[in-house]
């Protein structure tokens, strides 16, 4: 029985030390940056490491695995394995570390792959980085727009309920102070604030919070429920918006679409009524309630809002674009039939005052484009072109030459 027993407890010791020094070998190749050796190892004995019931060779294991993934940009395997690691003493300065880079570095490349256009992975990481840290919760509200960007409505509607749930309001407290010697206010840190506040040098030191975010969560939410085509909880989400803010222009053209959309007529045009009602001089409601307009198909509403915008701001170049998009939208419906007229002489006769009609429509969009060149030729040059490529079809020589100078000199500063 004795020798029974010594040899169990010397295969017990040689299991055990053959683990620790397998696990020594994985951590000392990670330390000379031998990372891939040390994955090696890791992996070569992770069944021997996990089975041997040491809750302190098992979490040192799960310490180098972590580092290994933070390293790879495996950043959920890192956070698992890091958690996996946690309660053994003789780390817990080095996990804490880990932790805090690790969420410094998923937030980086949540950015980075954002900038990117990779919406989908920054959504994922944005998340990712909520969980480790569940106070931040502008970390939501970063995965929402990003999926949002990304067209995954779905899991944007799931980030937005839990911002409305957790009634996140986005509200950032900003400093500005105003230099004497200049006379011109700037945005100041915190630390700058209290300073400059007994400040000779600055006036008007000041703090501002900024604007709540909450109602364009609510609105978010109504519009992706339209989207995924529930339009009973679009509703009732955007009412619930306006209960809290029953004047936001915004909230009232959402609820207005949303009924456009049902069919309920009516309320469509109360809700528009009433959105002029709170600013009837203001050209970028007229400018979205053309956009709405045109969205739902009303064209003739469209064109009478982005005139109205244009009277209030003539320097109002997105009013100006969508109008001549919006008539140029003419010209689809008369190409097709042009299409279809017969090789007859009666035909022809069809044909030409097709031909006629369409110069029509190209002339109507003349005055809108000059207008919108004169306001800023530099970024027009698409106004331009399309000004020239109008003159060319209507046999506008004079005015062809005009644009195609005014093209060649603004492409070439």
């Amino acid at each position: 029985m004795n020798k029974k027993f010594t040899l169990v407890f010397l295969f017990c010791f040689s299991l055990s030390y053959s683990q620790k020094k397998e696990l020594k070998l994985a951590q000392k190749l990670f330390k000379q940056e031998k990372v891939s050796e040390s994955k090696e190892t890791i992996s070569t004995n992770s069944d021997l490491i996990l089975n041997s019931g040491d809750s302190k060779i098992i979490t040192q294991y799960h310490l180098l695995v972590g580092q290994i993934a933070k390293g790879e940009k495996e950043f959920s395997k890192a956070f698992d394995n890091f958690k996996l690691a946690e309660g053994n003493k003789a780390i817990k300065e080095i996990l804490e570390s880990e932790l805090e880079f690790l969420l410094y570095e998923i937030q980086t490349y949540a950015n980075e792959v954002y900038n990117s256009g990779n919406f989908k992975e920054a959504a994922f990481n944005y998340n990712l980085a909520y969980k480790m840290s569940p106070d931040k919760t502008d970390l939501i509200y970063y995965a929402a727009v990003s999926s949002i960007n990304g067209k995954d409505y779905k899991t944007a509607l799931n980030y937005y309920e839990k911002l409305k749930e957790l009634k996140y309001t986005g509200i950032v407290t900003k400093y500005y102070a105003t230099p004497i010697e200049t006379g011109t206010e700037k945005e100041i840190s915190e630390v700058e604030y209290s300073l400059f506040q007994k400040s000779k040098d600055y006036e008007n030191v000041r703090e501002e919070d900024t604007k709540s975010v909450y109602p364009n969560i609510i609105k978010s939410i109504a519009l992706l429920y339209d989207n995924l085509g529930m339009q009973d909880k679009a509703i009732q989400a955007v009412e619930e918006a306006r209960a809290e803010n029953p004047n936001d222009v915004d909230l009232i053209l959402t609820e207005a679409n949303i009924n456009f959309r049902l069919g309920n007529n009516q309320r469509y045009s109360e809700l528009v009524a009433k959105a002029l009602e709170q600013d009837p001089t203001n050209a970028t409601l007229y400018y979205n309630l053309g956009v709405v307009s045109s969205e739902l198909g009303k064209k003739e509403d469209a064109e009478n809002y982005y005139n109205k915008a244009i009277e209030l701001d003539p320097k109002m170049q997105n009013a100006y674009l969508n109008l001549v998009s919006l008539i140029l939208e003419q010209e689809i419906a008369i190409v097709e039939e042009m299409g279809n007229v017969p090789n007859t002489k009666a035909g022809d006769k069809i044909y030409d005052e097709l031909k006629l009609k369409r110069e029509g429509i190209y002339m109507q969009c003349v005055p809108i484009l000059k207008k919108l060149i004169q306001i800023d030729s530099k970024s027009n040059i698409e106004a331009i072109q399309t000004l020239k490529n109008i003159y060319a079809t209507v046999g506008n020589n004079e005015g062809f030459n005009e644009m195609k100078a005014l093209l060649e000199d603004v492409e070439s500063k």
